[in-house]
């Protein structure tokens, strides 16, 4: 389990508290606090990510289960433990939070409102976010899981648009709901296995008919935060009305709890569910795809058009879980790593024109090619990886994912490429208005990219390229974890249903 009996999964899920500690403390003049909060903020997530990193280099990819395992008694009379441990899967999810964190807060520079808790707000949602990912006991988890509501609900009602407390409200009502069954699930769990130690949970045999119920539980509160059609609905005004930071976390980090939630409990303790269930998930991820990629594609702003190319791409994650196949499945993991970096590098184009003073309705933008030709070039390779071009990490995560859909279904592959298309449609619309289409008279010369925002852009341009071009130094770190969970979920399955499985 690789225990190495320093508690380096505590250290990288509550270091960002320490970062608050030192922001809670600073006194001054206000501009004088606002950029030591900044400064403070920046530092704290770099390290944070340097931590990260070394977890990569110390993770043993050969090993299928949980490793830098740490555990601590706490309700012992209920069998509810601090119990933490990381496998490939949520490694990188991990990681991706530590990479994109330090982005976020660079992308809020130019916010002036209340900068102190602001930071603090994007440091305890690191934390949450960490630790959601980290933890092995599953009522750790539901704190976790629970508590990244308050930042992200004050991010979007204090810092957001116009409409920011009804964003606000909307989002917080629909996942606090959602989570109110998984609630009831973990009571049930805990009554029949007596504990909630979720490695013991992922062994205990359960009812079928109980895991249809459980399952209706997890679909309800993973489908919301994974903005599953047709719970997605709290997703355009969130996205819309959340500062561009927030919805990069939204977006890139918050969106992959639910994908997680159904790959941690959903496919390995639940597998006659998941196998009944698979033609309802198939037919959500579809919809999903071609239906809001037809919303997408009559946006008339930019903004408002990225989010719900997020909300489609998240219908490409929830096919891949759903086939249970090692293809499938390793696609969605990919996809949720490639999905994160693009689309935080989208929103931190957009916020780039925002910064500017120039509009996002894309019919009254046009030639930022000519203006601004460093920032067009940027724009144009986060819009065609968003498309899945060969080379770029959406190519690698979508191909695999339409090959384990092929095992599973043709008509689910065939539909799911063909959501995939429609994709590239509305992004190259994006692109033809933004950068190509005619530049308006009245708009004043542009300067192009400042050191800020290229030190935002370039770590995820490089990401992009480097997932595209040499994914299998990912693929790797995940794969005994992913084999591992596919033949426990055919193994659990009557002889008849796995064998028909083995046999697709």
């Amino acid at each position: 389990m690789n225990q190495t009996g320093f508690p380096i999964l505590s250290l990288i899920t509550f270091l960002p508290l320490a970062g608050v500690a030192y922001l809670a403390m600073l006194r001054g003049e206000e501009p004088a606090v606002a950029a030591k909060a900044r400064i403070g903020a920046l530092v704290t997530s770099l390290a944070v990510l340097a931590i990260g990193i070394y977890l990569w280099t110390a993770f043993t990819p050969s090993q299928a289960g949980f490793q830098f395992v740490e555990v601590l008694p706490w309700l012992s009379g209920l069998d509810v433990q601090y119990r933490m441990g990381v496998d490939g899967i949520s490694l990188f999810l991990i990681l991706l939070t530590a990479f994109l964190t330090p982005i976020a807060v660079l992308s809020s520079w130019s916010i002036t409102k209340r900068v102190r808790e602001l930071m603090i707000a994007f440091l305890l949602l690191e934390t949450m976010t960490i630790g959601m990912f980290a933890a092995l006991d599953f009522v750790v988890f539901y704190i976790f899981f629970e508590a990244v509501l308050l930042p992200m609900y004050l991010i979007i009602g204090v810092w957001g648009g116009e409409r920011r407390i009804y964003a606000a409200v909307k989002f917080f009502i629909f996942t606090l709901a959602g989570s109110l069954f998984m609630l009831l699930a973990l009571v049930w769990l805990w009554h029949n296995a007596g504990t909630t130690n979720i490695v013991t949970l992922l062994h205990t045999p359960i009812p079928p008919t109980a895991q249809m119920w459980l399952f209706a539980a997890f679909l309800a509160s993973f489908g919301v935060k994974a903005a599953v059609w047709p719970l997605h609905t709290w997703l355009p005004d969130a996205y819309n009305e959340a500062p561009i930071p927030g919805t990069i976390m939204l977006a890139a980090v918050l969106s992959k709890m639910g994908a997680y939630g159904f790959l941690r409990f959903a496919v390995p303790m639940l597998p006659q569910a998941v196998t009944a269930a698979e033609p309802l998930m198939f037919t959500l991820g579809v919809v999903a795809v071609i239906y809001i990629s037809f919303v997408a594609l009559a946006q008339t702003d930019m903004k408002r058009m990225i989010a719900y190319s997020s909300a489609a791409h998240m219908g490409i994650i929830i096919i891949g879980i759903f086939t249970v196949t090692v293809e499938g499945i390793e696609g969605a993991l990919f996809q949720m790593l490639s999905h994160g970096i693009v689309i935080a590098g989208l929103f931190v184009c957009t916020g780039i024109l925002l910064s500017r003073g120039e509009p996002l309705t894309l019919s009254r933008l046009g030639g930022l090619s000519a203006r601004m030709p460093v920032y067009a070039a940027l724009l144009m390779l986060f819009a065609l990886a968003n498309v899945g071009l060969p080379g770029t990490s959406g190519f690698v995560g979508e191909i695999l994912v339409i090959v384990g859909a092929m095992k599973v279904n043709f008509w689910v592959s065939l539909l799911g490429a063909a959501g995939m298309v429609l994709g590239a449609a509305y992004m190259l619309v994006l692109l033809r208005a933004v950068l190509f289409g005619k530049s308006r008279p009245d708009l004043a010369p542009l300067a192009d990219l400042k050191p800020g925002e290229y030190a935002m852009l370039l770590p995820l341009a490089a990401m992009v390229l480097w997932l595209g071009i040499y994914p299998g130094s990912f693929t790797h770190m995940f794969d005994a974890s992913v084999n591992a969970m596919v033949q426990a979920h055919i193994a659990a399955l009557t002889p008849h249903t796995a064998l028909a499985m083995v046999t697709k």
